[in-house]
């Protein structure tokens, strides 16, 4: 089977609630790292990449009742989903008999559900919310998303791998289409903030209090964010069946796990260095062939390095262009593959490379440097997108223009 073809993508962060103003935030050089507003935490100090948009926006938008039991992180996949299947006329397909996948990326899923009504939850004598608690488990939250298109999908299922779910849920949804197990697939993630998920990685130690600042020498940590962003796959011959307009080729991609450590990278980064191979040798495409590249980078002083020594030892001396767009929405977490290969796709089809804000200074131990500004009117041919998980659970896509 030929590469798959990417006709419809949906994306909502903290720099835009759809590709139009996402592509605008970028180009723009704007930012969506903020204090917090909409999370319901103390942690007042540590900044974020909030979706601007409240829980009763979002169902409103999406035409829901405002007591519809859908977790934020539910909504924001839902809206996203949305706007894929509609750039795509996946509807179309369906009606012509393709049996479609949706393969969901997410680790907190209604995790902020059970934290607000945990006291109520306890207390035997009121069952007010009985029916929010399988909102806990990340699969309800597919089953949502799912639901609200009705009897669109023939099948769903959760990828939850922490940072790299929702590119494995496109490298799953990839092998199903490929295997024959599904014709068209909707793939990618959704995340949204949680107090369990922000106190959890400032135990870590590893968020800064500020803005944060990807592969330069004085990176503090990370910002989370939230949002969702999802693709939809088909063969070359189903999307002419219904007509559907491809975006680009899904030409490549790697999964790897070096299981090094719990929450750290390797020092050599040798999942990184896996992955991205495979997403090479998946591609038939050389080293020299990769325009691009959209950096894991997270900004915390162990996933920069190592994700540059991984770069180092792959490239060598053919490093292309870098950037990490985390800058712009914050560490999106299991939703950050499907977030950032729409914006993989953005800069393809209007010929520029992201920033990474804020870099000065470049770390010592690498050979190379981050894309400090914006770099318009260059042709992008292929992509390179990572994104690297908790336990050395490594993913890499390679998008390539038809």
């Amino acid at each position: 089977m030929s590469a798959l073809q990417v006709t419809g993508m949906g994306i909502v962060s903290a720099i835009g609630n759809n590709a139009e103003q996402t592509l605008q935030s970028l180009l723009e050089e704007k930012h969506g790292i903020a204090p917090v507003g909409y999370l319901q935490t103390v942690h007042k100090e540590i900044p974020c990449g909030e979706v601007k948009l409240s829980n009763a926006q979002l169902r409103s938008i999406l035409d829901l009742p405002q007591n519809a039991p859908y977790s934020r992180s539910a909504l924001l996949g839902t809206l996203a989903v949305k706007q894929a299947v509609t750039q795509s006329g996946l509807e179309a397909a369906r009606k012509k008999g393709a049996r479609i996948a949706f393969v969901n990326g997410t680790t907190v899923g209604g995790m902020e559900i059970s934290e607000q009504l945990y006291t109520e939850f306890i207390d035997s004598q009121n069952n007010t919310h009985n029916a929010d608690i399988p909102q806990i488990f990340c699969g309800h939250c597919t089953d949502l998303i799912a639901d609200y298109f009705g009897n669109l999908f023939s099948m769903a299922t959760t990828a939850s791998t922490a940072c790299s779910s929702a590119a494995g849920a496109i490298i799953l949804a990839a092998e199903l289409i490929k295997n024959g197990y599904a014709d068209c697939a909707v793939a990618g993630g959704c995340e949204c903030l949680s107090k369990f998920h922000l106190n959890g990685f400032n135990t870590l130690m590893i968020l800064d209090k500020e803005p944060c600042r990807p592969f330069d020498n004085t990176r503090a940590g990370l910002n989370l964010g939230e949002g969702a962003g999802y693709l939809v796959l088909e063969s070359k011959e189903w999307a002419s069946k219904h007509n559907a307009e491809p975006l680009c080729t899904l030409a490549g991609y790697g999964n790897a796990c070096d299981a090094y450590h719990q929450t750290a990278s390797s020092p050599d980064g040798q999942g990184a260095f896996l992955a991205m191979s495979g997403a090479l040798k998946s591609s038939g495409l050389e080293i020299t062939d990769i325009d691009y590249i959209n950096a894991h980078g997270t900004g915390t002083p162990n996933n920069d390095l190592s994700e540059g020594n991984a770069v180092m030892r792959l490239f060598g001396e053919h490093i292309p262009p870098i950037s990490s767009t985390k800058s712009f929405t914050g560490h999106t977490t299991s939703a950050s593959g499907g977030v950032e290969s729409a914006i993989c796709i953005l800069a393809m089809q209007h010929n520029f490379i992201p920033a990474s804000l804020r870099f000065e200074n470049r770390i010592e131990e690498l050979s190379f440097a981050p894309q400090a500004t914006t770099v318009r009117d260059i042709k992008l041919n292929n992509v390179l997108c990572n994104s690297f998980g908790f336990g050395g659970n490594d993913a890499s896509l390679i998008f390539s223009k038809i």
